[in-house]
């Protein structure tokens, strides 16, 4: 009986490009492998069929000998729990989905200006910010999530987005906005706002082991700031405009992200605003378009690449074609700073998503995206894709299925649309 290895398994002889090596791992910013084993069962389930004749499962053409790594040691998916709330078996059933895949870093982008449902004991009345008492997450869970994804091989990377995106901070202290008629981005002028970011960032990182802390910094609009009264006046003492404000209050949260023992990871923008003032530890995280990530290697920077244009997931228009195609590495052909893009992530942003529908906006298109990011990239499939790499993506979408996975269609027009009419798993 054939088996595959599934999508991102591309076999050449008796190597595998992308099967599972005896041990995955990840190289932290330090220089350290943390070794898991997780993605050697991954590789070895799915070389185990069911034969229906026999009612035995089958290892085709065993033995295999499979020497493999991944090509970029940080494989993400970002998951946005403040846009919609996602329960604690949810976010669980989407960590075992991304060890199917080989991905091993869940961007948890926790909190944002919609909600805010994450307990802080030492700021209890943070979570106040939630959408209701019902949607929340305790130290607990959040404990409970960071060990079942470590069980399966993934870091979990939290996300406090500073100074903008943060409304939902003020529903319990209202303090923290310039004014209760325009609130956001926090107050930049109020030593306070610092303690709590502080107070904030220790409680995470009782929590959260993982070495990349993400601090977000996109977006940010600072009208509130000059146009609020005291934060204008305080501006006009500390001889600041806006931009200004903007690039100290990113540096300060930097500083406390550091002083934590954490690697502070930033959205573009506070590259693109000023490249030379970041710490240098800092990870520029692409997301606008390209090119973002060849300008910060050549600075000196890590990168990771997300650009929406193919790797956000809510772009529901975006077929599995071009997620598969975009190479993190475009633009870079020195390998030194070849070596500073340290991988790439797909974003499942929550305006459009919740509990009834996020796992088929997720996959298959992120498995496209995850043999992007395992296999060499003179072993990605070329010439027609449609006839070598869709194959493996329709055998890895009815695996998924097999597992209680809800894995959308590969080749519908929109992503996650429904079946067009009756047919076979592997053709639809």
């Amino acid at each position: 009986m054939y088996c595959s290895v599934v999508f991102w398994s591309y076999f050449q002889g008796v190597i595998s490009v992308f099967g599972g090596s005896s041990s995955d791992s990840f190289l932290d910013m330090r220089g350290i492998f943390i070794k898991h084993s997780f993605t050697s069962f991954q590789t070895f389930s799915q070389l185990c069929t069911f034969d229906y004749s026999t009612k035995l499962v089958l290892v085709h053409k065993a033995p295999w000998y499979i020497r493999d790594e991944p090509r970029f040691a940080y494989r993400g998916l970002l998951l946005d729990t403040s846009r919609h709330y996602y329960p604690i078996d949810v976010i669980k059933h989407i960590l075992d989905s991304m060890s199917y895949a080989k991905l091993n870093v869940l961007h948890w982008h926790i909190i944002d200006e919609e909600s805010f449902p994450l307990e802080v004991p030492t700021y209890p009345k943070l979570w106040q910010g939630a959408y209701t008492r019902w949607e929340r997450y305790t130290v607990e869970d959040a404990y409970e999530i960071v060990n079942f994804a470590k069980s399966r091989g993934i870091h979990v990377m939290p996300e406090v987005d500073v100074p903008g995106h943060a409304e939902s901070w003020g529903k319990g202290y209202p303090e923290l906005w310039p004014s209760t008629s325009c609130r956001e981005p926090l107050d930049v002028s109020k030593s306070t706002t610092f303690d709590l970011v502080s107070g904030l960032l220790s409680d995470m990182r009782k929590i959260f082991p993982f070495e990349l802390f993400h601090l977000g910094g996109d977006e940010v609009n600072t009208d509130c700031w000059t146009s609020t009264p005291h934060v204008k006046q305080w501006l006009q003492n500390h001889n600041m405009t806006s931009k200004d404000a903007y690039k100290y209050f990113v540096l300060k949260a930097q500083e406390i992200a550091i002083s934590k023992n954490w690697t502070p990871v930033n959205w573009e923008e506070t590259f693109n605003a000023f490249p030379e003032s970041l710490n240098p530890r800092t990870i520029v995280h692409n997301w606008l378009g390209a090119g973002v990530c060849p300008k910060a290697v050549a600075k000196g920077f890590k990168c990771i690449f997300s650009n929406q244009g193919f790797w956000y997931l809510d772009h529901l228009d975006v077929p599995w074609d071009q997620v598969y195609t975009a190479e993190p590495l475009e633009g870079i052909s020195d390998a030194s700073k070849q070596k500073l893009v340290i991988g790439g992530e797909v974003c499942m942003w929550g305006e459009i998503t919740d509990t009834s529908n996020v796992q088929q906006t997720i996959w298959p298109r992120a498995a496209a995206a995850a043999e992007r990011l395992w296999s060499r990239r003179d072993a990605i499939s070329s010439g027609n894709i449609n006839k070598t790499a869709l194959p493996r993506l329709h055998y890895f979408r009815c695996l998924l299925n097999g597992r209680g996975v809800a894995a959308a269609p590969v080749t519908n027009q929109y992503a996650r649309s429904q079946p067009n009419g009756p047919a076979s798993c592997y053709a639809q």
